[in-house]
């Protein structure tokens, strides 16, 4: 199995390989491929998953795959001799685990685009193939990264993909307009992270993410008074790698859609649906966890950065889960339930819960996937109608539909036993314990995520009410039009996974048992947990930071209290819209709902900021660099046109005025001359 490694990089290179041949296909503007170019696609991402399998299964075996393959710059500025900048493969338990997650995901969504696109007569088909190709190898290259230089290439080559898909139907007004926004939002962040990279080179002198020389290793060297270096910019080591730390985390908050850029992930439903289910459950939202679970050796040595991480986490998943609650449109509670899952993959990761987060991860990608493309297969039978308002009576006209969206509906809202119930308690589970260890800005981060547990489940089973059950509203979902296998298959594959997914981390039960059935612990185990022990401290199985002083006591009070307030969210649904005729009772919130429905004015207030400050800060900032900078620069320049111009006039090309000139020369030097010799004599 060694030899599996040397066909890493045709995990990315298939993907773009079926990019070029939809690429040269649109632009032919002929239909040169079968179902529009989809082909070529269904087959790179299936062999990409059979190579990513077969590295996990090398993976397992103990063996990891970190070599350099191209060395492009090398000292090439002076005093950076020993920098190099490189493109290499990293593939250790992390990666191979995201590189299965994301392959099979964007097979998924291949196919479910032959039902989705190609059965529904759009126009474009190669073009929106290439760009699924380009953004699975961006996400593929990403994930593969063994430095921090070559992760920022292909997370901004995933910023571009998102760009260019969710504005596939350029020629309506919305799809444009919702790209530019993605893009320049994120686009935001990527500013902090882009510095961030430089400033770790300008640190370690490397952006390796392992190895000898990597920069998490040399973090810890620091701390422990064995760096160079015990100050930058006048700052405490430690302050320093806060300082870097949450630079990088600024493309982390951008590409994750938290708070407070987190506006452009609702809008970006304008894309097609097979795009968004890419976009949220494997590529470019889970991008930016991805890179904090890639650098957790160093966020890990840094207490202020996991706190912030952890706040900004547990805020975001309560902030953006209120929103859901209002919402008409199937594809837009979901794009809020994404922002609030991510949140808390975030809390987990600032608590310590390194495992937990990427569980989580893990989970949502499998669950989000199938209710995106669950909302797209109901979505295709209501002729592109999305709001929910218009639906009912769905259930049993549309049975593989409704029983994987349940399935889906589920583990999103955290119910016993399907795999968001696991993945989601042992995210609060970590932030509670840390939070009573000493780190208020934890138990703040547990209190959010946990008020935001019956608000996910309210949310959740208010969709599938509304959609599936009562009865039937309009015409369409009357006699809904009926999906394909091609929609179908999909649905029920991940269905299945949302289910028993989470029987890979049964941390709780090893804690209550003793059984060895926490198998990601085992799986991702790279001394973080040693790192996060670091700040936080070794917590004694019997300490009092366990509620009555037990482990097992803490861990079921917090599965208990997690349970019960999903089930009381679900409740509240059931007994408000599971009947014939629903209304809308959230009209009774009056101003509260308008609030919540126009998304705490978020996008009238970054208006304002950039009309109302960027602008004139711009405005202030051009006219100083017009009438100071460059006054001063034309001034002095406006003195050598003026000489020249007054010179060049002399430039006749008479001989006779050239000889005069000379003659008049002459006689002055010779006045000058003998005027100072009669002076100094």
């Amino acid at each position: 199995m060694a030899g599996i490694f040397d066909f890493g990089p045709a995990i990315v290179l298939l993907p773009f390989l079926s990019f070029l041949i939809a690429l040269g296909t649109a632009l032919s503007g002929r239909d040169l491929l079968p179902k529009g170019g989809a082909i070529p696609g269904i087959a790179a991402t299936a062999g990409s998953l059979v190579l990513s399998v077969a590295m996990a299964a090398a993976v397992a075996g103990g063996e990891v795959y970190d070599e350099t393959i191209y060395t492009w710059a090398a000292g090439a500025v002076p005093g950076t001799e020993g920098i190099e900048l490189t493109f290499g493969l990293l593939i250790d338990p992390l990666s191979s685990m995201m590189l299965v997650i994301v392959t099979l995901i964007a097979l998924l969504v291949h196919v479910f685009s032959l039902g989705y696109m190609n059965d529904d007569g759009q126009t474009g088909l190669p073009r929106y193939y290439a760009g699924l190709g380009l953004f699975t190898a961006s996400m593929l290259g990403f994930v593969v990264a063994d430095n921090l230089l070559m992760a920022f290439m292909f997370f901004e080559l995933v910023g571009l993909c998102s760009y260019l898909l969710i504005g596939f139907h350029f020629r309506e007004p919305g799809p444009p307009s919702a790209a530019k926004k993605a893009f320049l939002v994120t686009r935001f962040g990527d500013y902090f992270f882009l510095i961030g990279v430089v400033a770790v080179f300008a640190t370690f002198g490397t952006a390796q993410f392992a190895g000898e020389n990597a920069f998490p290793v040399l973090a810890e060297q620091a701390l422990a008074g064995e760096f160079a270096a015990n100050t930058f910019l006048g700052l405490g080591t430690e302050a320093w790698f806060t300082v870097v730390g949450l630079l990088v985390l600024g493309g982390v908050i951008g590409k994750s859609a938290q708070f407070p850029l987190h506006t452009w992930l609702p809008d970006a439903m304008e894309g097609p649906t097979p795009v968004s289910a890419l976009i949220h459950a494997a590529t470019m939202v889970a991008a930016g966890v991805y890179l904090v679970a890639r650098m957790y050796g160093f966020y890990a040595v840094s207490p202020t950065a996991l706190g912030v991480i952890a706040l900004v986490g547990g805020f975001t998943a309560l902030f953006a889960g209120t929103m859901g609650i209002v919402k008409r449109e199937l594809k837009q509670v979901l794009a809020y339930s994404t922002i609030s899952q991510y949140g808390y993959m975030m809390l987990a990761l600032g608590a310590g819960g390194y495992v937990a987060a990427t569980f989580h991860l893990l989970t949502h990608a499998f669950f989000k996937a199938l209710l995106f493309l669950g909302a797209g297969s109901v979505i295709l039978a209501m002729h592109h109608n999305e709001n929910m308002w218009d639906m009912g009576g769905l259930k049993d006209e549309m049975p593989v539909t409704y029983y994987s969206f349940l399935a889906g509906s589920l583990a999103l809202a955290g119910i016993f036993p399907f795999a968001g119930f696991w993945s989601k308690d042992e995210v609060l589970y970590y932030s509670l314990v840390h939070g009573l260890a000493g780190q208020p800005l934890l138990l703040l981060g547990y209190v959010f995520g946990l008020l935001a547990v019956p608000v996910t489940a309210f949310y959740t089973f208010r969709m599938v009410f509304l959609t599936f059950h009562g009865d039937a509203r309009t015409e369409e979902a009357e006699s809904p039009e009926s999906v394909r296998w091609n929609v179908k298959g999909p649905l029920a594959v991940l269905g299945v996974l949302a289910t028993v997914a989470g029987a890979v981390n049964l941390a709780p039960v090893r804690t209550l048992t003793g059984a060895h059935v926490d198998f990601l612990h085992a799986w991702l185990d790279g001394g973080f947990t040693d790192l996060t022990v670091h700040h936080y401290g070794e917590i004694d199985p019997y300490s009092s930071v366990y509620l009555a002083g037990s482990e097992v006591t803490t861990v079921l009070l917090g599965a208990a209290v997690s349970l019960g307030l999903a089930l009381l969210g679900l409740g509240l649904a059931y007994r408000l819209y599971a009947v014939p005729e629903p209304v809308e009772h959230t009209d009774k919130l009056g101003s509260v709902k308008d609030l919540l429905y126009d998304n705490y004015y978020q996008d009238e207030y970054q208006v304002y900021l950039a009309n109302r400050v960027v602008l004139p800060l711009a405005r202030a900032a051009d006219t100083f660099d017009q009438g100071v900078v460059d006054g001063a620069v034309n001034a002095v320049s406006s003195v050598s046109l003026f000489s020249g111009s007054r010179i060049r006039r002399i430039q006749t090309g008479v001989v006779s005025n050239y000889a005069a000139l000379v003659t008049l020369g002459l006689t002055a030097l010779l006045v000058v001359f003998g005027v100072l010799g009669g002076w100094l004599l």
